[in-house]
């Protein structure tokens, strides 16, 4: 689960990680109102769990509260890439003399953490790391060791970064370890004119895994809209992440669900989700499925794709047709069904009949009919 800024700029705070002063507001007067309390001159953020915001106009300087006022009020509603912008957050403006970036993500395929970190942070950290590799020290880290004071100095020579930079780099990796966190970065963590290390910016991804000890953010997953169907997702126990697509897409195995996202794409649509129902397709599972990718004002088709094996066709189509009876399904439905008791699964689903359900034999015929379904006026 990824958190807003000002809830990573929450957790850096806990840890004792420097951040400027800032308030979340929620309407353009309360925007004004924080802007006084800051000093006037702020930086107005939106508040939405993308990067991007400042190429998309989410991050503006406003000279006094009345301009804090006016451009709040342009973002609320903003779009930016497929996120409604309902939060807004104003920080008091920081003189930076230098900018850096700091990083500790999971490395799964080497069983380890990895720190990554740049003396040259800001806007363009990823076409630093596109261009110039070499300016990005990825350093990895043992987690039964950790990232010990004397750790936290190697890691800030071999990036280059100014020795008071450590506590920092500590700091980010209690986060890590106590917050269940996958992730963790600042970008950019500045040097003020005044010589402060201070973390500007803030981006912290949470382990689903650990939610239930970490249910002081539970709620955050209802604060836009497109979190909303991730909420009601996960609260009817499926792996599901919105898209920014117009073809929803169920399937069974994250494997295949992957493979069905590229053909989808390759037939010249967006994938608007991604949704693994696992191997339990029961009636209820399908039932809940489509009710999140309905609920999407986005979605103009879905692709169910499953490959039968532990749980067979049949029984797929089974569930499919029982979710018919308390789904009102108001979109074109493609079901491709391969695989174990894959021709029974066919004719169960032939005999419902339903004029919204067509079928398809192979992976890339059904992609086509969902895209063709998708843009068809």
């Amino acid at each position: 689960m990824d958190l807003y800024e000002y809830q990573a700029r929450e957790l850096f705070a806990d840890h004792g990680i420097p951040v400027s002063a800032a308030e979340t507001v929620r309407s353009p007067q309360e925007a004004r109102a924080a802007a006084e309390r800051l000093g006037g001159r702020v930086v107005v953020k939106a508040q939405v769990k993308t990067g991007g915001r400042g190429k998309a106009g989410g991050v503006k300087l406003a000279s006094d509260p009345a301009a804090a006022e006016l451009t709040a009020r342009q973002m609320f509603g903003m779009d930016i890439k497929g996120h409604t912008v309902r939060t807004v957050m104003l920080a008091e403006t920081v003189d930076i003399e230098r900018e850096f970036y700091a990083s500790y993500v999971l490395d799964r395929a080497a069983g380890t953490f990895l720190a990554i970190a740049s003396a040259e942070g800001g806007m363009e950290i990823e076409e630093v790391a596109a261009t110039r590799p070499e300016a990005v020290a990825r350093i990895p880290v043992d987690p039964a060791e950790g990232v010990t004071e004397a750790r936290a100095a190697e890691i800030a020579v071999a990036a280059g970064l100014p020795a008071d930079t450590a506590p920092v780099l500590r700091g980010l990796w209690q986060v890590l370890v106590r917050e269940d966190a996958l992730l963790v970065e600042v970008n950019p963590l500045v040097r003020a004119a005044d010589g402060r290390i201070v973390a500007l910016d803030g981006k912290v991804t949470l382990d689903d895994n650990a939610r239930f000890r970490q249910e002081r953010w539970g709620e955050s997953r209802r604060d836009s809209g497109t979190d909303a169907l991730e909420a009601a997702a996960a609260e009817r126990g499926l792996n599901y992440v919105k898209l920014d697509g117009e073809v929803g897409v169920i399937g069974n195995g994250a494997g295949l669900v992957m493979s069905t996202l590229d053909v989808v794409a390759g037939c010249g649509a967006r994938p608007a989700n991604f949704l693994d129902i696992g191997g339990g397709a029961s009636a209820q599972v399908m039932a809940d499925g489509l009710a999140v990718i309905l609920s999407d004002p986005d979605v103009r088709s879905v692709f169910v794709n499953v490959f039968g094996g532990i749980t067979a066709c049949d029984a797929v189509a089974e569930g499919i047709v029982r979710a018919l009876e308390s789904v009102a399904l108001t979109k074109p439905l493609v079901v491709r069904l391969d695989g174990n008791s894959a021709a029974r699964g066919r004719r169960i689903l032939e005999d419902r009949a339903h004029p919204l359900v067509q079928q398809a034999t192979t992976m890339d015929g059904a992609a086509r009919q969902a895209a063709v379904l998708a843009h068809a006026e």
